[in-house]
């Protein structure tokens, strides 16, 4: 059995046993509903990326900071302080010590990205706490649309697969030696084919497989499914909403008194 082999069926067996709906390793202080994550999400996204939403990002920015801490994600919150810092140096610092029309247009750029970073440092959470199954029970609980619910539950195990796979490739073209630079310079378009082939071959058979997995288990059927993992709302999930609303209306404060 080759190692892409070996590492399609380790990455389905991993999304396999996620879908019963244990979330991965997370602190105790990070555990909250799905649809309190997706709330934070979206009230963020709508703030942050609204006409005049700057006043918001460092709301933001401090939401997905303390989620990473109670999720234990040290390395990502690290991460995230150093991409915010350095995104905004660029938008607030840099125009003015160097004012000129390269330092303005960068400014531009880096308020820009800045604004994604944030909403994708919240959003970072729902993924290190749900599963493809809570994520799911908690979209059908929220009443969205099935046109939406089953294309998101597909890609949530879809791109884990497909990961896996493509590291799978990789792996197996650094044992060839057809992964440094001199080959890649050599024969550009041959790497590219070596690499893209075997994924997009790996890609259509997981998408049939899961299409396949997702009819036995109903996923678009009418009926209504029950989760073996039971949504409740806790404590945990007023707390985190507190806090997103009181780093917010300490922003509106602070840009009144401004």
């Amino acid at each position: 059995m080759s190692a892409a082999s070996t590492t399609s069926l380790g990455a389905a067996a991993a999304v396999r046993s996620a879908d019963v709906g244990h979330p991965g390793p997370t602190g105790s202080w990070g555990r909250t509903d799905p649809r309190t994550s997706l709330l934070l999400i979206l009230v963020i996204s709508i703030l942050v990326m609204a006409p005049g939403g700057a006043v918001f990002i460092p709301a933001g920015a401090a939401l997905g900071l303390l989620l990473a801490l109670a999720d234990g994600a040290r390395k990502h919150a690290a991460a995230l302080a150093l991409g915010v810092g350095i995104l905004g140096f660029g938008w607030c610092a840099l125009p003015r010590l160097l004012p000129s029309m390269l330092t303005a247009a960068i400014g531009l750029a880096a308020n820009y990205f800045l604004r994604f970073l944030v909403i994708y440092g919240v959003g970072q959470h729902l993924f290190r706490t749900a599963t493809p199954g809570t994520m799911t029970a908690a979209l059908r609980a929220a009443r969205v649309p099935r046109a939406l619910t089953v294309p998101i539950a597909v890609m949530l195990r879809f791109v884990p697969v497909v990961a896996a796979e493509a590291s799978a490739v990789l792996d197996s073209m650094r044992l060839r030696g057809l992964t440094g630079w001199r080959s890649v310079l050599r024969h550009p378009v041959l790497s590219i084919g070596w690499f893209t082939v075997p994924v997009i071959a790996s890609t259509l058979r997981v998408g049939d497989d899961l299409s396949a997995a997702a009819l036995l288990r109903g996923l678009g059927s009418h009926g209504r499914p029950t989760c073996r993992v039971p949504l409740r709302l806790g404590r945990l999930d007023l707390l985190w909403t507190g806090v997103g609303a009181a780093l917010v209306a300490a922003c509106l404060a602070v840009k009144g008194l401004t």
